[in-house]
């Protein structure tokens, strides 16, 4: 009997370690996905779904939105997407109205190889950093 729940205990053991490391690999969500986390994902499904929002925005009032609270309800940004905690992230968002441009940032709570930081602006341009905040000098990981 001790010979059988041994058994069965370090099988339980191993197929935890086989779930755990099939869980760290990241299955991209789409051909060209620049993500390398789940976390990085949703931050990029983010700040697409806020670039075409401002997009949006422009179009049809003639001048970015200076605020997230502005974007709610604009194309597929919601009233919930107005909130800055993004689970892994904090959503930094910088308006300049006098030029009619905007930065947005989205900084991880933990920056690591699977939480990169990203920048981008009224040009669209993806932009990320692993090893500090991401600002209009890192590189390009996506054009919109």
């Amino acid at each position: 009997m001790k010979m059988r729940r041994c058994c069965s205990v370090a099988i339980s053991v191993v197929l935890v370690a086989l779930m755990a490391s099939a869980q760290a690999v990241y299955q991209p969500k789409f051909k060209g996905d620049p993500a390398r986390s789940d976390s990085e994902a949703a931050a990029l499904g983010y700040m697409r779904t806020f670039l075409r929002a401002q997009k949006l925005y422009k179009k049809k009032n003639g001048h970015y939105a200076t605020s997230t609270l502005d974007l709610a309800h604009t194309g597929s940004f919601t009233r919930r997407m107005v909130s800055s905690d993004r689970g892994d992230y904090i959503v930094k968002f910088r308006a300049h109205k006098e030029k009619d441009t905007f930065e947005i940032t989205m900084v991880p709570k933990q920056l690591d190889s699977d939480h990169r930081s990203f920048f981008s602006d009224q040009e669209g341009k993806i932009r990320a950093d692993e090893q500090k905040e991401a600002n209009e000098e890192s590189p390009v990981v996506r054009a919109e």
